[in-house]
């Protein structure tokens, strides 16, 4: 029998997150330690008279391509790969790693060239995206290896996830349009600010986000969420920043990552471990050396570091600014194959001023 929690689940993301109505042609991602919510989401479409299909993967494989692949294949763009962005209605990708450092010791350069290869696939998905042509969705299976992650059994583990996705509600999904509607008042605040000036340790940081649309997110591209976030004006980023946390991107961990900036541009990185991986990741693209997300988190209910981006970012009191794209719906121009979210935490000291006016201290709106 199914743990009604994943049911619940399932429920949300098919109903709520990604909105799935019959004929639509959907594609279920995720490992095969993720097979009783990919089975519980696959029957829930096929009864709403939706299309779904699955890529199921097996781990180690992405690790022996990496190894062996020759230049030449790093740069193949699978026809297959693109025509799939092109067509697909909805998408849902369920993070399920078996071992969460496989890709430790792989060449990072190897992994820039095959994100630079696929770009134009990735800019297909964000302008889908963009004008609603494709609804997708990023959710979490809990497996042992995020579970170690995280400094946690798997029971609570499990526990963790399904109270952040608040699947105990009476009505899971009425609670997310509440989620929505509470955030939106953040969101119509700050599309009316132009400059954001960000203090906290280490870190002293201006961006423009004039003539930016602010985006409310409340479920639907990533559950659990709580993020309100929009694209920095790229020439406009000024100053430093510190990351609280360690940065994880393609399987390897990157620590005290810090960056400055002048112009737009990251002009010097520095980190404690993986810098190497982080100035290659910079090197992928001129795009990758700028601001594509200003973003802050507002789920108070995740309150610890779980080395996991999808539930860090969303940690209410914190921030994330990532380097590489932007979304074009907030009007961000920046293009990149990289995007990757870096978090900040500001509960402790940590200060947002909006026009030279203090919005945010210590983890909180001021007045909002």
């Amino acid at each position: 029998m199914i743990d009604t929690r994943l049911e619940k689940l399932a429920t949300i993301l098919v109903r709520y997150s990604l909105g799935l109505k019959k004929n639509d042609l959907f594609v279920i991602s995720g490992s095969h330690l993720a097979a009783p919510l990919i089975k519980e989401i696959y029957h829930q479409a096929v009864k709403l008279g939706a299309h779904p299909f699955t890529h199921i993967g097996i781990d180690g494989l992405a690790e022996i391509y990496y190894q062996h692949a020759s230049e030449q294949q790093l740069k193949y763009v699978s026809p297959l790969s693109k025509f799939e962005t092109e067509q697909i209605d909805a998408s849902l990708s369920i993070i399920s790693p078996e071992n969460t450092r496989n890709m430790t010791n792989i060449d990072p350069k190897k992994q820039a060239i095959s994100s630079a290869a696929n770009h134009q696939i990735y800019e297909t998905f964000l302008r889908r995206a963009a004008k609603k042509e494709l609804r997708w969705c990023i959710t979490q299976y809990p497996t042992q290896a995020s579970a170690q992650d995280a400094e946690m059994s798997l029971a609570d583990y499990e526990d963790f996830i399904f109270d952040a996705a608040h699947v105990h509600a009476k009505d899971p999904i009425k609670y997310w349009r509440t989620v929505q509607r509470n955030q939106e008042k953040i969101r119509t605040f700050l599309n009316k600010k132009k400059i954001l000036h960000v203090i906290a340790k280490d870190t002293d940081l201006h961006v423009s986000v004039t003539g930016r649309k602010w985006i409310n997110c409340s479920g639907t591209e990533n559950f659990p969420d709580g993020e309100v976030f929009t694209g920095p004006v790229e020439s406009s980023a000024e100053g430093h920043i510190s990351y609280s946390f360690p940065g994880s991107y393609n399987g390897r961990e990157v620590n005290d990552i810090q960056l400055w900036f002048e112009k737009g541009n990251v002009v010097k990185a520095t980190a404690s471990k993986g810098e190497s991986f982080l100035h290659t990741m910079l090197a992928m693209d001129p795009g990758a050396k700028r601001l594509g997300e200003f973003a802050f988190g507002t789920n108070y209910g995740v309150k610890s570091y779980t080395k996991n981006t999808l539930f860090d970012e969303k940690i209410g009191g914190t921030i994330h600014l990532a380097v590489g794209s932007g979304y074009p719906e907030t009007g961000s121009k920046n293009k990149s194959s990289l995007h990757w979210d870096m978090v900040c935490d500001l509960r402790k000291n940590g200060e947002v001023y909006a026009d030279d006016e203090l919005i945010y201290k210590n983890g909180r709106f001021l007045n909002l």
